[in-house]
């Protein structure tokens, strides 16, 4: 992350207001929030969610005492997933009871906090990854959540912990939904897609797969590990939301020659007696693609 800098340090650098505004005007200094600057270069090629960071670490030196940067935002501080909505403001929690309020760059909400609820994070007081995820669960749709705390779960938190802070939520709002959002967390989920697929398995009521599932062939040896398996209908199931045929270019490597490994890759599978099915990120967002998908894959594995 690039250096900011507030006004106020600034100023005690010699600089004046307006010459911070011509700075600006110039293209040599960019705004970031009202109060808070950076170089130019330096957000340049920043995708969403690196942009929303550096919105926390502008706004937290502005905020006050007792702010604690929470839900969407420190769920970005912790590199847990998010999802658009949630990076539109800084959201922060101040230890207190109710009073939340929406201001044009903050989001304030307020809960009660203790002192294992907050940790540091980039210099930032920030909610726990625990308290994060449930925070989350409380109040963002139930896969945005899942994918959430699928990830922390995944990178390390304790799930006594989770349970800990859940018990301390009891008769909190959303509470139950939290509790809902606790009992579905799979660790072994390795990306927010493969988290809102379970999710959509589940509502369109199919059976829960095995994840990160191992075929191997008559000898033992590993022929492929799936992000999704049914084993009593001899299908797997992969989503393809990585941009993979991209991301997995190694040296000298053209996307053509990684297209062509993964089609190997698929029909080894199916030399098994598998059947795959495969789906992008658009697909789950469309009402029962991927249930329609895999009892096609189903019935084509009975025959």
């Amino acid at each position: 992350m690039n250096q900011i800098w507030t006004t106020h340090e600034l100023v005690e650098r010699g600089f004046t207001h307006a010459e911070l505004a011509r700075l600006v005007r110039a293209g040599s200094l960019a705004r970031i929030r009202p109060g808070a600057y950076e170089l130019p270069t330096a957000g340049a090629e920043r995708q969403p969610v690196e942009q929303h960071r550096a919105l926390i670490l502008a706004t937290a030196p502005q905020l006050g005492p007792g702010a604690v940067v929470s839900h969407g935002s420190a769920a970005v501080l912790h590199r847990l997933p998010t999802w658009t909505d949630e990076r539109t403001r800084v959201h922060i929690t101040r230890s207190r009871g109710g009073g939340a309020r929406t201001r044009r760059l903050v989001q304030v909400h307020g809960a009660t906090l203790t002192p294992a609820d907050v940790v540091v994070v980039d210099g930032v007081a920030v909610t726990s990854v625990a308290r994060t995820v449930l925070d989350l669960a409380r109040t963002v749709p139930f896969e945005q959540a899942v994918a959430a705390g699928d990830r922390a779960l995944g990178s390390g938190l304790d799930r006594l912990a989770l349970d800990g802070c859940l018990d301390r939520m009891i008769g909190w709002p959303g509470s139950r939904q939290a509790q809902r959002v606790a009992d579905f967390l799979d660790p072994l989920s390795e990306s927010a897609g493969e988290s809102v697929s379970r999710v959509r398995c589940w509502e369109e009521g199919l059976p829960a797969p095995q994840l990160q599932y191992v075929i191997r062939d008559a000898h033992g040896r590993q022929v492929a590990r799936c992000d999704f398996a049914w084993e009593e209908y001899r299908t797997v199931g992969e989503f393809d939301g990585k941009v993979k045929y991209g991301e997995l270019l190694r040296p000298g490597e053209s996307a053509a020659d990684v297209v062509l490994a993964e089609r190997r890759r698929e029909q080894a599978i199916r030399d098994q007696g598998w059947q795959v099915a495969r789906w992008l990120w658009e697909d789950l967002y469309r009402p029962g693609a991927v249930g329609t998908r895999l009892r096609q894959a189903f019935r084509l594995a009975a025959a």
